[in-house]
């Protein structure tokens, strides 16, 4: 295994850094009636949740929360210095490429845009919230990756390259998920994860145990433990790449900010994403876990969202996760 790890430097502070100010452009999407079964969405806490496998998934699929979810693509998008993947492959060498829980499908949008010469780019998910005008080598489909892969109406034909990212929380069988890639990817083809470890920490002890951003995580990782899926899989997916058989495995590690902190203007721009990320998306992230399976109230609940957003604002916890990318090749 070899371990790249980024952003090695300590993450300087920006002195002149003031108050947190939110800006923002809306994304928007169309979405995509596929069948009425599948858009007759489960309502709950005021938010929306996906029908199909009802209740695998904890987080809502509503309009908000697609808005974070392209929010977050940039982040990771330019975490990685605008890069959409880490692993050796050209996608206009005609490559046939999965997008694993593609959520709001940006990321195979994305990919698809940059390189028309892929073939087949397939993003599947739970949720029927993609657009309807899409690229022309872009498709995507209503699947639950924890069952066996059998795709109705598409293409048997292995893929060349794998994409899984973002899933901590909805995934109850990781070793079985990367056994199912491992059957379904070529000789010689790659998968890649890309998942934060989900642990905030900060350099220069300014995050404290009692910050509300260390306490929503930590609530959310009992939750995720108690409903057998896992919120922090990313410090043991090296592991599981390597028994499914995979070679050539990489782990490059990056820094994600938690606001517009830092003074290297990339990561200030990483960290003023991410820190409207937990602003904007701390309601999803507890009206489910912390009710329904922690069995907060609702004031219980309410009071840790305002206190999350209120330090997310303030920005003087300097807190980071750590952001790993998992590649790994099938042998010949």
């Amino acid at each position: 295994m070899t371990l790249i790890e980024h952003d090695t430097q300590r993450v300087e502070v920006d002195q002149d850094f003031d108050k947190f100010a939110q800006s923002q452009e809306a994304a928007t999407s169309s979405t995509t009636s596929l069948h009425s079964s599948l858009v007759n969405y489960e309502w709950k806490h005021g938010r929306r949740y996906h029908s199909y496998q009802a209740g695998s998934y904890s987080f809502p699929n509503d309009e908000r929360e697609q808005e974070r979810l392209d929010l977050v693509h940039h982040a990771f998008w330019c975490t990685l210095n605008d890069r959409l993947f880490l692993a050796p492959i050209n996608p206009d060498d005609g490559l046939r490429i999965l997008d694993i829980g593609t959520g709001t499908g940006l990321w195979a949008i994305h990919l698809g845009e940059d390189h028309p010469g892929a073939k087949e780019i397939i993003g599947n998910d739970l949720s029927p919230i993609q657009p309807r005008w899409v690229p022309p080598n872009v498709q995507f489909i209503v699947d639950d990756v924890e069952l066996d892969w059998v795709h109705a109406g598409v293409s048997v034909e292995p893929y060349d390259y794998i994409h899984c990212r973002y899933m901590a929380g909805g995934i109850r069988d990781w070793p079985r998920l990367v056994k199912q890639m491992y059957d379904n990817v070529k000789p010689g083809g790659w998968v890649e994860f890309q998942e934060s470890a989900n642990t905030l920490y900060s350099q220069d002890g300014t995050l404290s145990k009692d910050n509300a951003m260390v306490r929503m995580m930590e609530g959310l990782i009992l939750a995720c433990d108690k409903i057998g899926r896992t919120l922090d899989p990313a410090p043991q997916i090296e592991k599981w790449v390597k028994d499914a058989g995979f070679i050539n495995v990489e782990v490059q590690k990056f820094r994600l900010p938690i606001g517009s902190w830092p003074r290297d203007a990339r990561l200030k721009e990483v960290g003023t994403l991410m820190a409207v990320n937990f602003i904007e998306g701390v309601e999803a992230f507890t009206a489910s876990l912390f009710r329904d399976v922690l069995g907060w109230s609702q004031d219980e609940v309410l009071a840790l969202n305002a206190e999350v957003r209120a330090s997310a604002k303030r920005g003087n916890a300097h807190a980071i996760f750590d952001f790993l990318v998992i590649t790994g090749q099938k042998p010949e």
